[in-house]
């Protein structure tokens, strides 16, 4: 009999409903100030870091070793005979590199590590399925041929008041916009296929972009049935708009709303509103 634990980290802004619902195992990634360090999500909250930017811009890590060893060790005691880890896009993070490693110290587990290529809640919509693909018994090595396929299907915009905190993060990818912000020119940015942050495309000013993220779901819902999550990141009223309107949207099979992790937070800055879209058959 297989028994399969599925892992992701705390980026990928699941509430704690999902979690607990789905057994999902979590490993929180690390906010990092000069004179303390918080574990995400655990003891430290989005407004916190957002409060603490205009004294200090933290670093972030990924999760410790000795917190991959430990869940694997455990998973081990408890019987599991497989796991599945979705991390964070490993164009974004070392976790899904060192999640590799690690796992090779696990020759009892069956494991698969696949690259989500996504964050947040498109990593999470990526995670939900899977968990969804267990809880009906499918075997392991069906549901990890279904990953990719899943992961077609899952889109991600977002938009952020300004890119200063991507690009101290190293995270600007391929979005172009030093010029454009004295212009007001916001990118909607997206992940490409290797999991890199690229410009989708770019209007003026944030009314216009956030008008640029319902007209993207209203195109994806004209061509069919998709579930949908709206998360913010210290733009509570705007992410509550935006979602207010989508709902009023007809093809959508679930609406979702939602927080990004402080982790997620730092390199983003406070203001972001974002848009996961996953199609269905």
């Amino acid at each position: 009999m297989e028994k399969i634990a599925l892992i992701a980290d705390s980026t990928c802004d699941l509430d704690k409903n999902i979690i607990e619902k789905y057994n999902i195992h979590i490993l929180p990634l690390r906010v990092i100030y000069k004179d303390k360090e918080y574990i995400d999500r655990v003891d430290i909250t989005p407004q916190e870091v957002y409060d603490s930017l205009k004294n200090e811009t933290p670093k972030t890590s990924l999760p410790s070793m000795n917190d991959m060893e430990s869940l694997l060790t455990r998973l081990e005691e408890e019987g599991y005979t497989h796991t599945i880890i979705i991390p964070i896009s490993s164009g974004l993070s070392g976790t899904f590199n060192s999640l590799k490693l690690v796992s090779e110290h696990h020759p009892k587990l069956t494991t698969t590590v696949f690259d989500s290529k996504s964050l947040s809640l498109g990593a999470g919509a990526l995670i939900i399925e899977c968990a969804k693909l267990i809880e009906a018994n499918m075997p392991y090595e069906e549901i990890v041929a279904k990953l990719p396929l899943i992961q077609e299907k899952i889109s991600l915009y977002f938009i952020v008041d300004t890119l200063e905190y991507l690009k101290k993060g190293g995270r600007i990818g391929r979005v172009s916009g030093t010029i454009g912000e004295l212009l007001n020119i916001k990118p909607i940015i997206s992940v490409n296929d290797d999991g890199v942050y690229y410009t989708y495309s770019k209007v003026r000013g944030k009314k216009q972009a956030i008008s640029k993220l319902l007209d993207l779901a209203e195109e994806y819902l004209k061509s069919t049935r998709c579930k949908v999550w709206i998360m913010h990141g210290g733009a509570l009223e705007e992410g509550q708009k935006v979602y207010n309107t989508i709902k009023t949207y007809s093809n959508i099979s679930e609406l979702g709303f939602g927080e990004i992790s402080p982790v997620a937070g730092v390199h983003a800055g406070p203001g972001l509103v974002g848009l996961v879209v996953v199609k269905e058959d």
